[in-house]
């Protein structure tokens, strides 16, 4: 049996930012597959997995552990990666972990969803949604210019891991990637570290029955 367990589909951006950083550092999971598309975190048994009806859900050590960032935390303090220096570091990353799930992911997550799952075509909702994804990429496109490697420090931390989550998919929402160059370069830079794998690779669940 594997040492950690994660709680993941393929399509989850969320569910990957855990699983990358599991595969980056080498250690040994599981992924438990979860049926989303078909309604499986809205049942009883799933929610007394995580109430909130979410993944990714970890389990290790007999802890379970849900919400992304929370996860990355973790695992930076078990396995001993991608972490902090000192306390002020780790409230740097603490806060582009909060704006990523604030208004990165929020918004782009959202805007997939609708375009590539839920199949609504463009809408004022959309239209609305990928103006509030741009802002947010500017605004880390501006943190990795100016020859900033990683967005703190030179080094990688959870707060990469948790802000690439949905980007390697630009083409599912719509946005022109070449429009945010730092971004483009930041995410080759994570593609190059070992043990990257594209998500649709990396979890169960792709390509969905029927597409």
């Amino acid at each position: 049996m594997a040492d950690f367990t994660l709680y993941c589909f393929a399509q989850s951006g969320n569910a990957y930012k855990a699983a990358l950083m599991l595969n980056l550092c080498g250690a040994d999971w599981a992924p438990r597959f979860v049926d989303f598309f078909n309604g499986e975190t809205r049942t009883p048994a799933y929610r007394a997995i995580n109430v909130m009806g979410e993944v990714p859900v970890l389990e290790h050590d007999g802890r379970r552990l849900s919400q992304s960032g929370v996860i990355l935390d973790y695992l930076a303090s078990r396995l001993g990666r991608f972490g902090w220096r000192d306390d002020d570091e780790r409230r740097e990353i603490l806060r582009w972990i909060l704006f990523d799930n604030h208004k990165l992911t929020s918004y782009i997550a959202t805007l997939r969803f609708m375009l590539q799952f839920a199949r609504t075509g463009e809408t004022p909702v959309t239209e609305w949604l990928r103006g509030r994804a741009n802002s947010a990429l500017k605004v880390l496109d501006q943190q990795l210019s100016d020859g900033r490697r990683f967005a703190v420090g030179d080094a990688p931390t959870i707060a990469d891991l948790s802000m690439c989550g949905y980007l390697y998919w630009f083409d599912e929402f719509g946005i022109d990637p070449t429009a945010f160059p730092s971004v483009g370069a930041w995410l080759q830079r994570i593609r190059a570290l070992p043990g990257w794998v594209h998500p649709y690779e990396l979890m169960p669940g792709h390509p969905l029955p029927g597409r």
